[in-house]
């Protein structure tokens, strides 16, 4: 995902600035599996952890997929929510044995519900997903302050984009063909944000 880096350093952030007042309780799992941590404090509660899947994304998962387990490429389930702002990321990925059309025609289909989905293409590999924020203050905005998604860069590539919402409230899948052998690797992500990108 090409904000990895960008998210770690929020998370890293949010658990410090959390973590501060005595109040605040904390909860680690003992199952490695879903692993998380969470804070409840008087600033906010905060949650981070390894336990996304395809649920928690609000998406289906594709029949037969498998987790994509390899070094760097946890699944990312975070969530900050204050009185100020909120911003929450659900990232996991997943393999298939299909070829990329057949899965971007099954979730073409259901992502429907939450409006009009928009089919992106792009060069980047990895089985990640762009999430679009622009802080272009009110360009393109609709009636609500959120602004539609859109494609970035050439729009071609290998890698389909599926997107659906509001850069403040979307859903994406991205599904690459897997290099050198049959299949596919897809990225599944929800984002939510509330109140101001830079006050987070």
């Amino acid at each position: 995902m090409t904000q990895s880096v960008l998210f770690r350093s929020i998370l890293m952030a949010a658990a410090i600035a959390l973590a501060i007042p005595i109040s605040a309780q904390s909860q680690k799992s003992d199952d490695n599996k879903d692993d998380h941590f969470d804070v409840r404090s008087t600033v906010g509660d905060l949650h981070m952890g390894k336990d996304a899947d395809a649920q928690k994304t609000g998406l289906p998962l594709y029949p037969g997929a498998r987790p994509k387990r390899e070094k760097d490429n946890d699944p990312l389930n975070f969530g900050i929510f204050t009185e100020a702002f909120g911003f929450k990321i659900v990232l996991a990925k997943y393999e298939s044995d299909d070829a990329p059309a057949k899965i971007v025609d099954f979730y073409r289909d259901r992502m429907k519900k939450y409006g009009k989905v928009l089919e992106c293409h792009t060069k980047e590999h990895g089985g990640g997903a762009h999430a679009d924020f622009d802080d272009d203050k009110d360009k393109d905005k609709d009636s609500k302050g959120s602004k539609p998604l859109k494609c970035e860069g050439d729009n071609t590539g290998p890698v389909t984009e599926l997107k659906v919402g509001t850069e403040d409230n979307q859903h994406v899948v991205a599904i690459e063909p897997n290099e050198g052998h049959t299949g596919s690797t897809l990225a599944l992500v929800y984002l939510y944000a509330r109140g101001k990108h830079g006050d987070i």
